[in-house]
Formats: C-alpha cells, sequence, structure tokens
C-alpha cells in the first residue's frame, strides 16, 4: 500500500503561482507513474498532467499546457506540479495519484489508470 500525500494548496490570485507536492509513503520508483486530477464543486474529476518515474515522460491537459509544469524527485519519493499564470476556473481540489503497473498505464490521463489516490489540497484562485 502507498499512502499520498499532498500539500501546498491555497488562496492565490489570478495571474499568481503555487507550487503543490506530493509525498509518497514509500519508494515510488516501484511506482510506474504519478498524476495530478482537479476536481471542481459539480464537476468530474479532470486529468491535469503525469509524469513517468523511468524516463520522465510528461503529459498535461489541454487547459493546463504552458502554464503547468511536473516535477519528480527521486531521492524524496515527492512529485511537484508547478501552477503558473493561475485562473479563477483553476480553482479545485488537486489530487496526486500513483499508476503500479505500466500495462495499465496509456499516459496517464484517465483516473482508472491509478491505483492510488492522495487525500487533495484545496487551491484557490480569486479574479
Amino acid at each position: 500500500q502507498v499512502q499520498l500525500v499532498e500539500s501546498g494548496g491555497g488562496l492565490v490570485q489570478a495571474g499568481g503561482s503555487l507550487r503543490l507536492s506530493c509525498a509518497a509513503s514509500r519508494r515510488t520508483s516501484s511506482m510506474h507513474a504519478m498524476g495530478w486530477f482537479r476536481q471542481a464543486p459539480g464537476k468530474e474529476r479532470e486529468f491535469v498532467g503525469a509524469i513517468t518515474w523511468s524516463g520522465g515522460t510528461t503529459n498535461y491537459g489541454d487547459s493546463v499546457k504552458g502554464r503547468f509544469t511536473i516535477s519528480k524527485d527521486n531521492a524524496k519519493n515527492t512529485v511537484n506540479l508547478q501552477m503558473n499564470s493561475l485562473k479563477p476556473e483553476d480553482t479545485a481540489v488537486y489530487f496526486c495519484a500513483a499508476a503500479r503497473a505500466s500495462a495499465e498505464y496509456s499516459g496517464g490521463y484517465y483516473p482508472s489508470e491509478y491505483n492510488y489516490w492522495g487525500q487533495g489540497t484545496q487551491v484557490t484562485v480569486s479574479s
């Protein structure tokens, strides 16, 4: 079992930046990939981005491309999400997730590709 804990959420003005972190309870090198999703009230969970542990391949959702960047720190078992040029529509609870097996992974775009989830951290962007 892997436990994931997100941190770094908060309130920021539009145009500002936040950096989210996701810490895993054990070596994330045993995982194939890590991803970030977000969910706003009344909306479905939306793919934000993902990164593979071995090659560092990243994918991003269309709404965040060019503004958000995912990075990993193997030594700290941590994945980070740098969010720049934030917009009010980025307001949501952000979740990190871990994908255990490469056979089930096809880019990390869908929640079903992941086996473990964090509890989420709130990001609020004011206009």
